[in-house]
């Protein structure tokens, strides 16, 4: 895990387009050092479906007018839409001698324990990475790891249309079964959860918030009304 009370920045970005996210990512994976301060993103995007590197055609089965983007990340084909908390790590693993695995177990507790608190239970499942309840997904993960750091990240679904799912084979799994966080229990906020799901991050991976919810001037930011 992280040094104890390692600073990291949390930046909130509202609802913006996925590659200037995307692109703002390998930038900032490029150009830091070894004293850039590790970063976590906070985005919901508009409709989109992205497919990761060794992603197979066969997955996508229908986009129809939703645009399908092909990254660099690793995993098959997932969806993105509004209502769906996206949280980007950039972390700098060598400095905090934190495994890839490490922080891919860290994210999906911090997921589950958040899931936890709104009386859901939440799990693992073996080599399918991401979070289930009762056998369907509610939380992908797809990372990508350059020079020994992060980015790319999670996408839990909160309150959101589910439909786009039933077009691809999630996550590469024919016939998988998507859910939601407001299915389970309907009182959820998404601003709540999201605050949850960063607190919790931050706890289990041993970082503390150096500056709370900074929007960036030099990403493209498009807010709810």
């Amino acid at each position: 895990m992280a040094t104890l009370n390692s600073k990291i920045k949390v930046k909130q970005l509202g609802l913006s387009e996925y590659v200037p996210i995307w692109h703002a990512m390998q930038e900032f994976t490029d150009s830091r050092n070894q004293d850039t301060l590790d970063e976590i993103w906070l985005v919901e995007h508009p409709q989109v479906f992205t497919q990761g590197q060794a992603g197979k055609a066969e997955h996508i089965l229908n986009v129809g007018g939703i645009p399908i983007i092909q990254v660099d990340r690793g995993g098959q084909v997932t969806y993105h839409g509004p209502g769906q908390i996206v949280i980007y790590p950039l972390i700098d693993l060598k400095r905090h001698k934190i495994g890839i695995k490490t922080l891919v177990n860290g994210i999906e507790e911090a997921l589950i324990q958040t899931m936890k608190t709104y009386g859901i239970d939440a799990q693992r499942k073996e080599k399918a990475p991401g979070v289930y309840v009762g056998g369907k997904k509610i939380a992908s993960l797809g990372l990508r790891v350059r020079r020994g750091c992060t980015f790319h990240g999670l996408a839990f679904n909160v309150r959101m249309n589910l439909e786009p799912f039933t077009r691809i084979n999630p996550c590469g799994y024919a016939g998988l079964e998507v859910t939601q966080l407001s299915e389970l229990n309907n009182s959820v906020i998404y601003d709540d959860v999201q605050d949850q799901l960063v607190n919790e991050l931050c706890k289990i991976l041993n970082f503390s918030i150096d500056e709370d919810y900074i929007v960036p001037k030099n990403i493209e930011n498009k807010h709810h009304d």
